[in-house]
């Protein structure tokens, strides 16, 4: 394996979010992001980070002895060795999800990952960003994700959701509330009123530790 990425962090904690919320699981967070969404909390990875071979991210995934894997951003699928990583990381046997703007193609990924594809809201201030083809391939074991800050993107949301019949193509679909932005009871509150066949999400490393990062 010749395949190079630049990492920002590898760590072990509890998964804040998706439908894993809770479970001990590796992050391998890839540096860069072509994005920049308002809402944020992983800005100290758009630059820096370490160039570390694919051979000696596996053995320092391996060394937690994992069951679950996150490989996060920034954009992971910014950088090309990205793919092979994911890959890899199926074939050592874990769990692996990958968190995704939803800008960029999502095609070539190992149908194992689940893929969390981000649909940005237009409080996101990327919401011209979005790749709508992604939704196609999308599947079962995918999650879809909503960072709501407001009414309206809430509004804008349950439209997208309707038009794209989103709750029959991802496994999961999951709207949360932006932090300091909109409360999570008010979001709550919404989904109820409208029966939406979605799961509200919390950050749950924010309510443990105050984790300004993004797990």
């Amino acid at each position: 394996m010749d395949h190079t990425l630049r990492i920002t962090e590898i760590f072990h904690s509890l998964q804040g979010e998706t439908r894993t919320t809770g479970l001990p699981t590796v992050f391998v967070r890839l540096t860069g992001c072509p994005l920049r969404c308002q809402y944020c909390d992983t800005a100290y990875a758009f630059g820096g980070g370490e160039v570390i071979p694919l051979d000696a991210i596996l053995a320092r995934v391996a060394a937690y002895r994992p069951r679950y894997v996150c490989v996060t951003g920034g954009e992971p699928l910014a950088q090309p060795s990205c793919i092979p990583l994911l890959r890899h990381l199926c074939d050592a046997g874990y769990e692996v999800s990958l968190e995704t703007s939803g800008a960029l193609d999502i095609s070539a990924t190992d149908v194992r990952v689940s893929r969390v594809v981000d649909l940005k809201t237009p409080g996101s201030a990327e919401v011209a960003r979005n790749r709508y083809e992604n939704i196609g391939h999308l599947t079962r074991n995918d999650q879809v994700k909503f960072v709501i800050c407001s009414r309206e993107d809430y509004d804008w949301a349950v439209t997208k959701l309707i038009e794209y019949r989103l709750e029959t193509r991802a496994g999961e679909v999951l709207f949360s509330p932006s932090h300091g932005q909109v409360e999570a009871r008010a979001l709550a509150d919404w989904i109820v009123a409208d029966n939406l066949p979605v799961r509200l999400q919390l950050q749950l490393h924010k309510i443990l530790w105050n984790d300004a990062a993004g797990h």
